[in-house]
C-alpha cells in the first residue's frame, strides 16, 4: 500500500504503467508465500523443543515468545530466528515505509495549492497512523529485549496489534467518506437538540 501510494504521488503519470497487474500480484503475492515459509519454519523449530511444566499460557493466542518460555529444552536456535526474522519482516518493512513516506512528502511540499497539499497528507496520515500502531506495537512484542518486556505488555502489544489495528483500518477510511461524515454529523446534531 506504501509503494502504491509513493508511486501515486511521486510518479502519478507512470502509475498505470508500473503498477501493471503482475507487479500487484508480487506485491501480494511474494509476502504471502515468505509469511509460509517462515511460519514453516517456525513451526519446524518449534517442534523439537520440549514442553515442561505448566503449558498454560498467560496469553490470548499461542505466540512465539510465550510459547518458548514453557520449554525445558535450548532455545537459542528459536530465540536467534525470531530476532533474524523479526529484523527482516518487521524492522525492513518499516523503514522502507517510513522512507517512502519522507519521498512522498517531500513531493507533496513541492504541490503549490494549499488545497493540494492538504488532500495529499489527509490521504497519507490515515495510513501512516495505521502503520505506525501496527510496527510499532510488533516491534515492541519481537525485538524488545526480555528484561524489559513483561507478559503485560506482551499481551497489551499483542492485542493491539492483532485486534486494534484491524479494527482501526474500517474506522479511518469509512471516516474519510463524505457521506459517512454527514450521517454522523446529522446523528449528533440530532441527539444534541434533542438532549437539550
Amino acid at each position: 500500500m506504501a509503494y502504491d501510494r509513493f508511486m501515486a504521488i511521486c510518479h502519478p503519470l507512470h502509475y498505470a504503467t508500473i503498477m501493471s497487474p503482475r507487479l500487484c500480484g508480487l506485491l501480494v503475492g511474494g509476502p504471502w508465500v515468505f509469511s509460509c515459509l517462515i511460519s514453516l519454519t517456525h513451526i519446524l523449530l518449534m517442534a523439537r523443543l520440549v514442553l515442561c511444566g505448566n503449558n498454560e499460557l498467560p496469553h490470548y493466542f499461542w505466540d512465539l515468545s510465550p510459547l518458548l518460555r514453557l520449554s525445558c529444552t535450548d532455545t537459542s536456535v528459536n530465540e536467534i530466528f525470531v530476532l533474524i526474522v523479526a529484523g527482516m519482516v518487521i524492522a525492513t518493512p518499516f523503514i522502507c515505509i517510513l522512507a517512502s513516506y519522507a519521498r512522498i512528502i517531500a513531493a507533496i511540499m513541492k504541490v503549490p495549492s494549499a488545497g493540494g497539499r492538504k488532500k495529499a497528507f489527509s490521504t497519507c496520515s490515515s495510513h501512516l497512523s495505521v502503520v505506525t500502531h501496527f510496527y510499532g506495537t510488533t516491534i515492541g512484542v519481537y525485538l524488545c529485549p526480555s528484561s524489559v518486556c513483561t507478559a503485560v505488555k506482551e499481551k497489551a502489544s499483542a492485542v493491539m496489534y492483532t485486534a486494534v489495528t484491524p479494527m482501526l483500518n474500517p474506522v479511518i477510511y469509512s471516516l474519510r467518506n463524505t457521506d459517512l461524515k454527514g450521517a454522523l454529523k446529522k446523528l449528533f446534531n440530532r441527539k444534541i437538540t434533542s438532549s437539550s
